[in-house]
């Protein structure tokens, strides 16, 4: 996915800049960047591969050439970002996270004027920051062209710009990704998540509603352009993609996943169906919580029979071969045999996605003497790649567990049932849930309800994002 930090004050922030973006490093493995204004030296910008060593160790030699009062910085999934723009509408810099799924009718279009052109990467594709920036110079000031941006795409896009004068901050017109700004003695910042300023010693001051555009100083911030009505927060935020400590429309991560796991078993105790089991436990990291809120509710104690050892590759899926991924995943792995041997266990994870790094799990877990391995997804099945922003994103449906699962047991025909595929009482959910147990090994399996996690979360049901299990936007 992605996520980017920004800071201007009448101080040099740089420090703050280098650790608040740091502190969005779960949001991303690949690139790294940052871009400081300084008035008398100009933009000074350094970007670098991430994805076989952390942004702390890349970025720490370059704090000594860095010098400003304002600046950005991203952690992407996707493309080097941020970019130094220069045209009409003056010298800026930009980052953005999102998905531009009309990426190629946006080029053509743009080509359609002669004397138009964009620098290709190895693989001939467009750099998503630098169309979007080229959407935003169609316009005759900032703010209009963010707008035209962002309308224009077929996707999200949640953007930063730095200016000589300025950060603008932009999210998303359906508000996919939060957008906050703290604020200190002397200036402010702005971030997706709340904590990576808290530590700085910024207090929250504002949260952007979906579609606004702000103007952020050392002295404080301004709307150039409302908030709308509608939005469709990502719901993977608070089951999966964001930190502990940070809270998105009100709502904390951690407490939302205490509580999704305590409807979880909840609703098992309701129905009867909860199994004999020794421990709870969760696939780490983010699943943890989730186990811990069932635990609490079901009366089964808590343990960790395994922990990940995460020095040396904090995010198995770094490496760019499956092989390497799937035996970094087995090699930070580590027992405690006195907590599986002969143990009946219950694992709850975020979520099931394609499945194959989770059947190593399992696999691990009985080769470890385990006698039996429960295991629950804290989200309902996944059915649809996500078209907004990175996380499920596949090349096919068919990719996802769930899909193909259903594809092997009655071809094209249960694509027509997807909805009976999913609701664990009837027949046809029945079988693929057993269906999958066989696959995967699992002695049991259960999803949280799609209303279930909507309850957890709490907020205005319509404003949140349920593509991926709903296929509804």
């Amino acid at each position: 996915m992605g996520g980017f930090f920004g800071a201007i004050s009448r101080r040099d922030c740089v420090l703050d800049l280098f650790f608040g973006t740091d502190y969005h490093s779960h949001l991303g493995t690949r690139r790294g960047g940052m871009t400081v204004y300084d008035a008398r030296d100009g933009f000074q910008r350094q970007i670098h591969n991430i994805e076989n060593t952390p942004f702390r160790t890349k970025f720490e030699g370059d704090l000594t050439s860095f010098h400003g009062c304002a600046g950005i910085g991203c952690i992407s999934d996707t493309d080097p970002q941020p970019l130094l723009v220069r045209s009409h509408l003056g010298l800026y810099a930009i980052t953005t996270v999102g998905i531009i799924n009309n990426a190629e009718t946006l080029i053509g279009q743009y080509f359609s004027q002669r004397g138009h052109q964009f620098m290709a990467m190895s693989s001939g594709k467009v750099n998503a920051t630098e169309l979007t920036a080229a959407l935003i110079n169609q316009a005759d000031d900032l703010v209009s062209g963010i707008r035209h941006a962002q309308e224009q795409i077929d996707g999200s896009c949640t953007i930063l710009i730095l200016t000589p004068d300025a950060i603008l901050a932009a999210r998303d017109k359906l508000g996919r990704l939060p957008v906050l700004i703290g604020q200190d003695a002397e200036g402010c910042c702005v971030s997706f998540e709340s904590f990576a300023y808290h530590k700085l010693g910024y207090r929250d001051a504002y949260e952007l509603g979906p579609r606004e555009i702000v103007r952020v100083t050392p002295d404080g911030w301004e709307t150039l352009s409302p908030a709308g009505d509608q939005m469709r927060i990502c719901a993977f935020l608070w089951t999966y993609y964001g930190y502990p400590n940070s809270n998105y429309e009100g709502v904390n991560v951690e407490v939302m996943r205490y509580r999704n796991g305590e409807i979880m078993a909840r609703e098992e105790v309701r129905r009867g169906q909860l199994p004999k089991v020794d421990f709870v436990a969760g696939v780490p990291d983010s699943g943890v919580p989730h186990a811990i809120g069932f635990a609490n509710r079901s009366g089964k104690p808590f343990a960790r029979p395994f922990v990940k050892y995460t020095p040396t590759w904090p995010r198995s899926f770094m490496p760019d071969n499956q092989a390497v991924r799937d035996q970094v995943a087995k090699m930070k792995q580590i027992p405690v045999p006195e907590l599986i041997q002969d143990k009946r266990l219950l694992f709850v994870d975020d979520s099931i996605v394609r499945g194959t790094q989770l059947k190593g799990t399992v696999e691990f877990l009985y080769e470890s003497g385990a006698a039996e391995v429960h295991m629950r997804s804290a989200c309902p099945p996944i059915l649809y790649g996500c078209k907004y922003l990175n996380f499920s994103r596949s090349n096919s449906d068919m990719e996802l567990l769930a899909r193909r699962t259903i594809q092997a047991l009655e071809g094209d025909e249960g694509q027509e049932h997807l909805n009976e595929y999913t609701d664990a009482s009837t027949q046809r959910g029945q079988c693929m849930l057993q269906a999958i147990c066989r696959e995967m090994g699992f002695d049991s399996l259960g999803y949280q309800s799609l209303e279930g996690l909507l309850e957890a979360i709490g907020i205005d049901r319509t404003k949140i994002c349920t593509y991926c299990w709903s296929g509804r936007e």
